[in-house]
């Protein structure tokens, strides 16, 4: 029974999340406002719904492990299980405002939960101060909008819609909205407390539970989204997408369930200690992957990938008390991050003296 609860209330919360951005969205574009600004804030909201809504439903019922989780492991398979996927499917294009703001952000802001959860608990007040965050961020978004090209206009309005056609449908999209809301609301309190059940089953934490099974069940609009778009060759909206939801995931998500919940939410100091340090190398990766050349290569794809599956391998070990867990870590630890690491600065390295070696040519020309 608690296997079904949790299939339905996945599926629940991905049919929800789907009817609520498609309802938002053509309400929003009736409403005159442009499409870039609903891919950037009511897409990417929209897809972030399930992560909110199963959040707060285990702040709320005092089960931080889940809530806290779901926010670390949805951000670490965002980047690296679906961007990996998305970029395996095609390379991926990346913007120059990528590079020079929202990627930065969302290691600043990755930081500054860690920072923020350092004392065991991230407080009401600490929530509140992230989603204000938020608000500013969407602020600058707006404004941002507004020097997008002409290009990456275009590929927002192929997404999202034409006003035209979606003004005199007020109704059917009130009702994907409203009936988008609810189904989230019936999915998250499926699926977190059949997570509760299967975790005591297993006895493994509801931590581990949230980080893989619930972060990842949680991350499939983020999913389906980035591998259409990188199909279709909208680059602004593959990557994109993956960046603005871990945003979201980090000052909406985990700022509200800490600003509703009567104590705010308990960080383990296994968490500070592991998953919020691999949450923010993770969100440090991208920097230079993004940055040889403006484009995520498959190979690159390739190595996020593996490092999802690697991640996910070790929780499992640890959560069994596998024999195998320490010498794993250790290879991990001293051989493949080091590895990968020094690989990749040899490549952005390699880049800047191409690009330097260009623009002197260009400067003599």
């Amino acid at each position: 029974m608690a296997i079904l609860l949790f299939v339905l209330g996945l599926g629940f919360l991905v049919i929800g999340a789907e009817a609520l951005v498609r309802g938002s969205s053509r309400m929003a574009s009736a409403l005159g406002i442009s499409p870039l600004i609903i891919g950037l804030t009511v897409v990417a909201f929209g897809t972030s719904a399930p992560e909110l809504a199963i959040s707060v439903k285990a702040a709320l019922t005092h089960q931080p492990g889940i809530a806290l989780g779901n926010v670390i492991g949805s951000n670490i398979f965002n980047v690296l299980f679906i961007l990996g996927l998305s970029a395996l499917v095609a390379p991926l294009a990346v913007s120059q405002q990528l590079i020079r703001m929202d990627v930065p952000l969302m290691i600043g802001v990755s930081i500054v939960v860690m920072l923020l959860a350092l004392d065991g608990r991230i407080s009401r007040v600490e929530g509140m101060l992230l989603f204000v965050g938020l608000l500013f961020y969407i602020a600058v978004l707006f404004k941002r909008s507004r020097t997008e090209s002409a290009q990456v206009q275009d590929e927002y309005a192929r997404e999202f819609g034409v006003r035209e056609q979606v003004a005199n449908r007020w109704l059917l999209n009130g009702a994907l909205v409203a009936g988008g809301l609810a189904l989230l609301v019936l999915g998250s309190k499926w699926l977190v407390d059949s997570a509760v059940i299967i975790a005591h089953y297993f006895g493994v934490s509801e931590l581990v539970i949230g980080l893989t099974i619930v972060a990842a069940g949680t991350s499939l609009p983020e999913l389906v989204t980035s591998v259409v778009a990188s199909v279709r060759g909208e680059r602004d909206i593959a990557v994109g997408n993956i960046v603005g939801s871990n945003l979201f995931n980090l000052m909406c998500v985990l700022g509200v369930a800490s600003a509703v919940s009567p104590v705010g939410i308990a960080v383990s100091s296994a968490v500070i200690a592991f998953d919020m340090p691999i949450m923010i190398v993770v969100a440090f990766v991208c920097l230079p992957i993004f940055f040889t050349g403006g484009v995520i290569s498959r190979w690159e794809g390739a190595l996020l990938f593996g490092y999802y599956l690697a991640y996910t391998l070790y929780l499992l070990l640890a959560a069994t008390h596998h024999d195998a867990v320490g010498i794993y870590s250790a290879a991990m630890l001293y051989f493949a991050i080091p590895l990968t690491l020094l690989t990749l600065l040899v490549t952005t390295l390699s880049v800047m003296r191409k690009k330097r070696a260009e623009s002197a040519w260009n400067e003599d020309g």
